[in-house]
């Protein structure tokens, strides 16, 4: 392996982490590994009458079906027939009973006053009937027998050729003599999700994952593949088939008893699982909120429904919503998103062939929609959020149906951070001298349930102010610094990193410890609670605790040193233990010792890892050339290993979304262009744009519960830290290609859906649990600080105009006045602006953007600035082009350091921006 290193420890780590990830909390505390099933017998015989060749092309897509069972063997795009959507290259070892694939039903039944009774054609597989199929029929089959003993309905199934695209419909019907309940209806959706065993080439190769738009009867799934390449496969509505619910199918082996919605699959940090598409879904008596609301349909004696759904193929991820409109489908786009600030309307655009008959929000007081013009053959409404938290719009079709669309309301941005700084430095302030662990004064992890710090976890780093679910907490904390910066709020930060973190948490070499916490019951007799199991791998023992071997822990101590140096560099009298030099110094101190001490890692992108480019770029603007030189040495030899990988984002677990950042950002610093196209793409093979606040802008991550959760499970996991530090490259790459407002979108998705974490009190949770069993954020703060980091690091506001939509402020509200298009800033930081038309990227270490006017006509730019205040006396101005071309000039002010210093009156500063 590269930089030459012993490994043995960090092996031994790193595997005992992957086999955890599939652990729950009770296999934690166990340590049992889990194994998968047996092999299940081979299908049963294909039956008479069945087709001696079930391979089917169908416009631009290719499907195969099981002879015996008539499920999806393989589909794949005509245009790339090696490629399978369907797990197909596992059909051997996911063969037989409980194995489901694309094809088979669930359903939960009950007859008049009778017990509801559950159904599934894979539990136990009998051959079907196959009937006759011609035309566009492509295979038809009475499934009835599959389902299970004693279904009070007949159930057919077919595969369809229609308008040009394959069709799988289930038709139920009550052939007795009474009603039957259908409480619970699921069609199991099975794509190749499963990473397991396979190389990152392979994985990027062969693998898809799957993104739900719950959106009831507009609902749909977008199926991509790892490498973001095209096509893509959407998964639509056949008839009336609401996606009401997309449903987890649990592990056989761990599932809730009696539950038989299961696959043999075992669910585990490479395999996230299947889910059902939910049709009905009140019979499930779930416990959490949902995301529609859940229902029950009743088929009268003699009564029939069909449902399914099509298969289609769109060109590109780009291309998903022009290949929904082609399909008729309803198209709902918000920008710039789904979550909305109180003091920052956003627009919701909707394209659709039938007329909209009502549109309804639940809850009644959380949003306001307003009807304005919308450009021909849209729908247009202004959304203004009025409350907090979850809502949903349902927009009522003329046909009846309906469809979802989900938002979320925060307080306005610069708010939501004052909270989070209050809720961090007062009630997550550990400040406890006696504290034998030595970890006073800090800013720990929180239980909101508990309402307390969480002092001690069997996961010892949680407690430990190291790894992400223990430095979450005061990351965030530093980092709501950096353009919110709080007097008092930094003298609490100032005494961490110098009595704790200095000296204790990292080492006067620069290397930083694992866990302050650790297990030590001979050392600290009577202080471990009883309650907790301390036998499981998690509970590091001193020596464990002390590595300095974690590279992924560096970036956070680095970042505090960092922004005390920019608060100290860039402000007066905010910063008072220590000069500039010295947190610089330090920062650097850290980003050697990841290099030397912690290289087996540090050879993987590290989640926060822009870090290290900003301290590059200020060792470089204070003239600290050995010291910059150093630095980007160590880091060009990264990037030109990265450059010999054709997917260079390994990680400690076998496939990870959190290193990819910082490798695009190498990539572009040393110019290396190919290789940064190939790593946003990847991320936009995991990172959605959906009409769902939980969901768009996502970056996938399903198992960090179980590193950083109160509740311990795999499961996907919306809006953890992924989101927003995904968000950063895909900024980087709009700025650079601003007619590609794909990257926007989804980036601001990402963006805005990790500040949804923060509560109306400050507190910050690690992510939301998206199993119908929950439907609520976790109770632990875990690893939520990384995800603040991409937040406050990406803040920015963006003036750009759509070629169908106009004139749009992502971060801004946009007012078009004469021959000016004026933005105002309500990203929260309102210190960077990037004006699209003018391809002008425009920032401000120190000084705030009051608003700014982009004049077409003469190409210049206005930025008008807050007055002078007390710690910011002047205003630190840089202007970049990152699209090409050059940087506008400055009408005013000194250059200095990289920046143009602009001393701040007591009123507002107008600056004009000029092409040179």
């Amino acid at each position: 392996m590269p930089f030459g290193v012993n490994r043995s420890a960090e092996e031994k780590d790193r595997a005992m982490r992957r086999l955890a990830l599939y652990l729950s909390s009770v296999a934690l505390a166990s340590g049992a590994m889990l194994h998968a099933a047996a092999p299940a017998p081979a299908g049963a015989p294909a039956p008479a009458g069945a087709s001696a060749t079930a391979r089917h092309v169908v416009g631009a897509l290719t499907l195969t079906l099981d002879p015996a069972s008539q499920t999806l063997r393989r589909l794949s795009p005509v245009s790339e027939p090696a490629f399978d959507f369907a797990p197909s290259g596992r059909a051997a070892e996911r063969s037989g009973d409980g194995y489901v694939h694309v094809g088979d039903l669930h359903l939960r039944v009950r007859s008049a006053g009778g017990t509801w009774r559950d159904f599934s054609s894979a539990r136990h597989r009998v051959p079907v009937r196959a009937l006759s199929a011609r035309g566009d029929v492509l295979a038809r089959a009475d499934i009835t027998a599959t389902m299970g003993a004693g279904i009070p309905l007949t159930v057919e199934r077919a595969w369809l050729r229609d308008r040009g695209a394959p069709v799988l419909r289930f038709t139920l019907a009550n052939r007795g003599t009474t009603p039957v309940e259908i409480g619970a209806l699921g069609m199991p959706m099975v794509f190749d999700n499963i990473i397991t065993d396979r190389t990152l080439e392979q994985a990027h190769a062969k693998a898809s994952f799957v993104d739900p738009y719950i959106g009831n009867d507009a609902g749909y799934l977008q199926v991509t593949r790892l490498n973001g390449r095209g096509p893509a496969l959407l998964v639509l509505p056949d008839g009336r088939t609401p996606l009401e619910q997309y449903r987890i199918l649990h592990d056989a082996k761990r599932a809730p008893a009696g539950d038989i919605f299961t696959d043999r699959t075992p669910r585990q940090q490479t395999f996230e699982g299947f889910y059902d598409w939910m049709v009905a879904s009140a019979a499930m008596n779930d416990a959490g909120r949902p995301w529609n609301p859940a229902t029950t349909f009743t088929l009268a004696p003699g009564e029939r429904r069909s449902i399914g759904v099509r298969l289609v193929a769109a060109p590109s991820i780009r291309g998903i919503e022009a290949t929904l409109q082609a399909e008729r489908r309803p198209v709902a786009i918000g920008l710039p998103g789904y979550v909305v600030p109180t003091d920052s309307p956003a627009d919701l655009f909707v394209r659709a062939a039938q007329a909209v008959r009502g549109v309804d929000v639940t809850p009644a007081d959380a949003l306001t929609l307003t009807k304005v013009a919308g450009p021909a053959g849209w729908h247009r409404w202004r959304v203004t959020g009025t409350g907090w938290g979850r809502a949903r719009v349902a927009i009522t079709y003329a046909d009846g149906s309906v469809q979802s669309v989900h938002y979320y309301v925060t307080k306005p941005l610069d708010r939501v951070s004052a909270d989070l700084g209050r809720f961090a430095t007062t009630r997550q302030w550990f400040d406890d001298a006696a504290d034998p662990f030595h970890r006073a004064p800090s800013i720990l992890t929180y239980d909101r349930d508990a309402n307390r710090i969480v002092t001690q976890d069997q996961r010892v780093w949680i407690s430990g102010m190291s790894d992400e679910g223990g430095g979450g907490a005061w990351v965030a904390a530093t980092m709501k610094q950096l353009d919110h910066p709080d007097a008092t709020e930094i003298a609490k930060l100032e005494r961490m990193v110098d009595e704790t973190v200095l000296g204790k948490l990292q080492v006067a070499g620069g290397g930083v410890k694992k866990s302050l916490f650790y297990y030590d019951p001979k050392a600290f007799a009577g202080y471990y609670d009883k309650a907790i199991d301390w036998s499981t791998w998690a509970s590091w023992d001193r020596k464990q605790a002390d590595d300095l071997g974690r590279s992924y822990n560096y970036p956070h101590v680095a970042i505090g040193h960092w922004v005390l140096y920019r608060l100290a560099r860039h402000h007066a009298g905010l910063v008072t233990r220590h000069d500039w030099r010295f947190y610089l110094d330090r920062a650097y101190r850290t980003t050697i010792a990841m290099m030397r001490d912690a290289p087996h890692y540090a050879q993987f992108g590290q989640m926060e890892g822009e870090i290290f480019l900003e301290i590059l770029a200020d060792l470089q603007r204070e003239g600290m050339t050995t010291q910059a030189a150093d630095v980007d040495k160590l880091m060009k030899a990264r990037a030109d290993h990265w450059r010999t990988l054709a997917y260079p984002f390994g990680s400690e677990m076998a496939w990870d979304s959190t290193g990819q950042p910082e490798v695009y950002a190498w990539m572009q610093h040393f110019a290396h262009p190919r290789e940064a196209a190939v790593t946003r793409d990847v991320i936009l093979g995991y990172d959605p744009t959906v009409p769902h606040w939980g969901y768009n802008g996502n970056a996938r991550r399903y198992w960090d519960f179980l590193y950083g959760g109160k509740v311990k499970r795999i499961e996907r996991q919306l809006h953890h830290y992924g989101s927003a530090l995904n968000a950063v490259p895909l900024f980087d790459a709009f700025r650079r290609d601003p007619a590609d407002l794909h990257l926007l979108r989804v980036a601001y998705g990402g963006f805005m859906g990790g500040i949804t974490n923060v509560d109306r009190d400050g507190f910050a949770s690690a992510a939301f649990h998206s199993e119908p069993d929950m439907m609520r954020w976790d109770a632990y703060s875990g690893d939520y600080g990384m995800g603040y980091f991409g937040h406050a690091y990406a803040a920015a506001t963006y003036l750009v105009r759509h070629p169908t939509f106009g004139w749009l402020g992502f971060g801004g509200t946009v007012t078009e006045r004469g021959d000016a298009i004026e933005i105002v800033p309500h990203d929260g930081a309102r210190t960077r602006l990037f004006v699209a038309p003018a391809g002008q990227w425009i920032t401000l270490a120190a000084g705030k953007i009051a608003r700014a006017r982009w004049l077409p006509g003469s190409r210049r730019i206005e930025v008008t600035l807050d007055p002078a205040t007390a710690t910011t006396p002047a205003a630190h101005l840089s202007v970049e082009a990152p699209a090409g071309g050059a940087a506008y000039s400055i009408d005013r002010g000194t250059p200095e350091r990289g920046f143009t210093t602009i001393p701040l009156s007591p009123g507002a500063t107008t600056v004009i921006l000029t092409p040179p």
